[in-house]
């Protein structure tokens, strides 16, 4: 019984620390280039930012930076459906896992910060 405890406490831990412990946060800054309400089961808000700025690592190419990221808050999800192709900044979460009910990036956005015409 000491053994299955022990067990069930490290699975709690492990559970605790893949998908519910912020692994980081911080402020991205772009053009929004779709915000979608979609899924069959689990309905979540997912959207794609372009980041300004482009670099390579073979001279001669260009490489975009994407942003993807998902929105598990209602009020900020219907403020970023009216943003597509403005310029936004946008507060995240990151998460080292990923649950269907908070969306399929483990790029959270809980908060936008500005929203400026291009």
């Amino acid at each position: 019984t000491l053994a299955t405890l022990i067990c069930v406490i490290l699975f709690v831990i492990f559970i605790f620390f893949k998908f519910y412990f912020v692994f980081g946060e911080g402020v991205k800054a772009g053009e929004l280039n779709y915000f979608v309400h979609k899924g069959y089961i689990f309905k979540t808000y997912e959207g794609k930012m372009i980041q300004t700025g482009f670099r390579s690592q073979t001279t001669g190419t260009i490489q975009s930076y994407e942003f993807p990221f998902s929105v598990e808050d209602k009020v900020v999800a219907d403020s970023l459906m009216r943003c597509s192709g403005k310029e936004v900044e946008l507060h995240y979460k990151e998460y080292l896992g990923i649950l269907p009910w908070r969306g399929v990036n483990k790029f959270v956005v809980d908060k936008v910060v500005s929203v400026k015409e291009r």
